[in-house]
């Protein structure tokens, strides 16, 4: 379970994403920075150290996914995937990467896409209980919970047409930035999602065997 507190984060997610975002390629060059947040989901770090959530964001008719760890300190050899730091009014400072150049991540996508491991429940402490938040992005994945999962040594990723592809071993994870909601060719390891408005899953991820990618400028 995901404990979500209620703080004051400055700046807040949203300013970060604005800043960051319309820097990336794949964000497109005629797309507003005008940005307004859909939903969100969260997976679980076993070790309970990394925030790991998943933010979709749309920009007129198109929507991205964003994914985003969070993390107490600075990840080694990550600067390149360093979107900025927050201070969080209860955690202190929060060093916040995009998620495609961190481990745990990976490993938390790759868990979903294989096991069918849940999104995390969200909650908040209030006076010592906890509170469940709604999920505002429901998960689908085709998953079965006796496959195995790669051992994630390291973070190579590339990215071309709007689709980051981290490299695990022999299998490469491919993660929409952009989202296409065009009927797409049905895939036997998949994560997909719904939400308010959208009742057709779309999809999010997946993996497959690896193939070699062109890196986009």
């Amino acid at each position: 379970m995901a404990i979500v507190q209620k703080a004051t984060l400055t700046p807040s997610k949203m300013e970060l994403l604005q800043r960051w975002l319309p820097t990336q390629a794949w964000f497109g060059k005629n797309v507003s920075a005008d940005l307004s947040r859909i939903g969100s989901f969260r997976f679980d770090d076993p070790a309970g150290e990394v925030g790991i959530e998943t933010i979709l964001v749309a920009s007129e008719n198109t929507v991205f996914q964003v994914p985003l760890t969070y993390r107490g300190s600075p990840l080694p050899e990550a600067e390149p995937f360093l979107i900025g730091t927050m201070e969080h009014s209860i955690l202190g400072t929060r060093w916040i990467y995009d998620a495609a150049g961190d481990p745990v991540y990976i490993s938390a996508l790759a868990a979903a896409i294989l096991t069918g491991h849940p999104q995390a429940d969200q909650a908040f402490e209030l006076e010592g209980r906890l509170e469940l938040i709604p999920e505002s992005v429901h998960l689908q994945t085709t998953g079965t919970p006796t496959t195995s999962i790669p051992t994630i040594c390291s973070t190579v990723s590339t990215t071309l047409d709007g689709v980051t592809a981290i490299y695990v071993g022999d299998q490469e994870l491919s993660v929409n930035r952009v989202l296409n909601f065009a009927k797409q060719t049905p895939k036997q390891r998949v994560l997909a999602a719904t939400w308010d408005r959208q009742t057709m899953p779309v999809e999010l991820a997946s993996l497959a065997r690896a193939r070699q990618r062109a890196v986009q400028g």
